[in-house]
């Protein structure tokens, strides 16, 4: 099976004790030990496809995005993630977007080179660029217009998804909080404040991904991940996909990793949208808590999904990453793991 897989993850992993300290010194030797010991820990359990557990960079989007010309870090003013009072950076784009220089394509190299499973890398989705800080974080003088930064930003995904590419990466995800957080009237009103029409972004991110997949070599999967916030076991959206579902699913991208693990997600309705031949791994495995669900509770909320898309367009995955910063959410190791193992036992089950 091509991915996404039946059994996925979307790719963080709790840091192991000095992996922080370690990376502050530049210390390349005790990074790649830890890589290797994760790898083989997922290589253990029957993941069919691993990453480095983002122990490469120390923010899900930041490294990454900081790293392409015209795009600096600056405050966020916008919603916090509730229970912390904190809200991550965000990038501002201060000049022309381009990628004039291999980000992050090293990290990949790396990481397929110690494993015979399929070495799945993830980087943020073009909408980053704009969604947090909007038109208002965009220089107008770089960009008076905003289809050029549009017309940029999806010329630099395209350069630097042909440069995976080119090393090897079969299994690219771009993490994209934009649509999930664009079901949420606060985040919608926040976007109007920033200078930009909630109602029309849905559609202006998909064709901005779909430009951005022009060329990909046709044994390159890309999938997508979104949710409502991830950030030491805090969110920041809720609401059900339906507002986003069939601009999401216009996106052109493989599989859609999709959060679907409490309340705040709403309901498998939006899945009705979903193109066929297309994937949606559901999000049912929280990375937020401990709690381990039930195999019994997870088969019921596939059947249910699968009221909606044919089971076999269907996966499983936690519903977002268990550390998408350094910080980690509030679990332990072994709570992880465990989580991940239910993940593949129920998967088994479900599609023998």
């Amino acid at each position: 099976m091509k991915p996404p897989f039946r059994a996925d993850h979307v790719g963080s992993l709790l840091r192991p004790p000095g992996l922080a300290e370690a990376r502050r010194k530049k210390d390349r030797a005790f990074q790649e030990k830890a890589i290797r010991e994760v790898v083989a820990a997922q290589e253990a359990i029957g993941l069919e496809a691993v990453t480095d557990g983002e122990f490469s960079r120390d923010w899900w989007h930041l490294d990454f995005m900081a790293q392409l010309d015209g795009v600096t870090l600056t405050q966020n003013p916008g919603p916090k993630f509730g229970g912390t009072g904190e809200q991550p950076p965000i990038p501002a784009v201060t000049g022309k977007l381009r990628y004039s220089k291999p980000i992050m394509v090293d990290d990949f190299l790396f990481l397929k080179s110690i494993t015979t499973a399929t070495a799945k890398f993830t980087i943020p989705s073009p909408s980053m660029l704009h969604l947090r800080g909007g038109r208002a974080s965009i220089s107008k003088q770089a960009y008076p217009d905003m289809a050029e930064f549009w017309h940029d930003a999806a010329a630099a995904y395209r350069a630097a998804i042909a440069a995976f590419a080119k090393a090897g990466c079969t299994y690219l995800q771009l993490d994209d909080v934009a649509f999930a957080y664009l079901c949420d009237p606060k985040i919608r009103d926040n976007c109007r404040r920033n200078g930009d029409d909630p109602d029309a972004l849905p559609r202006i991110y998909a064709d901005t991904i779909n430009r951005a997949l022009e060329g990909r070599p046709a044994g390159m999967t890309v999938t997508m991940h979104t949710c409502r916030g991830n950030f030491k076991s805090a969110w920041v959206a809720e609401g059900g996909y339906e507002p986003v579902a069939e601009a999401m699913f216009s996106s052109g991208v493989d599989g859609f990793f999709m959060e679907f693990d409490s309340a705040r997600a709403g309901g498998f309705e939006p899945l009705r949208f979903l193109p066929r031949g297309r994937k949606a791994v559901l999000g049912l495995v929280s990375s937020k808590t401990g709690a381990l669900e039930s195999n019994e509770s997870l088969k019921k909320q596939i059947g249910e999904a699968a009221g909606y898309v044919p089971l076999d367009d269907l996966c499983l995955s936690p519903q977002c990453g268990f550390s998408s910063t350094h910080h980690g959410n509030q679990l332990t190791q072994q709570e992880q793991w465990r989580k991940l193992e239910r993940v593949i036992e129920v998967s088994r089950e479900v599609w023998r």
